[in-house]
């Protein structure tokens, strides 16, 4: 008993090392992450404590120093009255546009792409492989190679130059990408309630409606973020296909920052930046979770 008792008594003592190996190398990940958040938050760190400075303080102070004075003049001028050339209307009217761009967009890309991977995935048809195979390499045409074409139909639409215009380019080039999302996670959905809703009298419609789309919510918020960020950040089609009075926000931030006149109002376009991008940051902080669990929702069959 006595020699049992002994060898019990030694087992943790023989194992302290190797626990205490792997809360070193834990602490150390832990350390290793900090590290990286850090330097990947750095920049936006500078931006929000920037656009918080009187001019003054920015010239004599630290780069990385908090606002001795916090003020709130250079998100009311990047909002209301900075120029974006001979216009100082400020970013509202083009945040506005980008809205108007952004929502519809989205919605008919969505739900094309939904109907597109719902017909791909559950309804076969001679072609549907070649069909879904085009449409996939339409995924890596970059936009340069479409500008020209895109224009000249645009043109030929009555649609260049106008929010309707810009709706019409993000909606074609989004459709890609949406069918992918929705195909590889319809694929997953199993045949035999599709065969069971045919038996019961369903159609293409009603099946999609009642059985499809009440669960794609994951897939659906994977898609709704992926466009609404692709499409809010967009510049180039923006720059290309708009006229003043219906560019984007990007365009005007570009413009804010490249545009100005006398005195570098270094807080002004660091609150205009952050303005641009607080959409698309609500927009991950409320549904990111579900971003995740969306993606890797399609990925064991199919």
């Amino acid at each position: 008993m006595t020699d049992l008792t002994l060898d019990r008594a030694a087992r943790p003592a023989a194992g302290a090392p190797g626990n205490a190996r792997r809360t070193a190398l834990r602490w150390l990940l832990y350390l290793i992450l900090a590290l990286f958040a850090l330097y990947y938050l750095m920049p936006l760190f500078v931006m929000v404590t920037t656009s918080l400075k009187s001019l003054e303080e920015i010239r004599t102070g630290s780069l990385v120093a908090l606002p001795r004075a916090v003020t709130f003049q250079p998100w009311q001028t990047a909002w209301s009255s900075a120029c974006t050339g001979i216009q100082c209307e400020g970013l509202r009217p083009y945040f506005w546009n980008s809205v108007l761009i952004a929502v519809p967009a989205v919605a008919i890309s969505t739900l094309l792409g939904a109907i597109n991977g719902y017909v791909v995935a559950q309804w076969r048809f001679r072609g549907a492989n070649l069909i879904f195979s085009l449409m996939l390499f339409g995924c890596f045409i970059p936009f340069q190679v479409v500008l020209l074409p895109m224009a000249r139909l645009l043109g030929l639409m009555g649609l260049a130059g106008t929010i309707p215009g810009l709706i019409f380019v993000h909606v074609i080039y989004g459709i890609g990408f949406t069918t992918l999302f929705f195909r590889n996670y319809y694929v997953t959905i199993p045949n035999e309630l599709v065969k069971a809703a045919k038996v019961d009298g369903a159609g293409f419609l009603r099946i999609f409606w009642s059985i499809f789309l009440p669960l794609s919510l994951p897939i659906i918020v994977v898609t709704v973020i992926w466009q609404f960020t692709q499409i809010w950040n967009d510049f180039l089609f923006g720059v290309s296909f708009s006229q003043a009075g219906t560019q984007p926000i990007t365009v005007a931030l570009n413009n804010i920052v490249n545009s100005t006149t006398g005195v570098k109002e270094y807080n002004v376009d660091m609150a205009a930046a952050i303005i641009a991008a607080l959409p698309t940051l609500l927009v991950y902080i409320v549904a990111g979770k579900y971003f995740i669990r969306g993606l890797t929702a399609g990925s064991v069959k199919g």
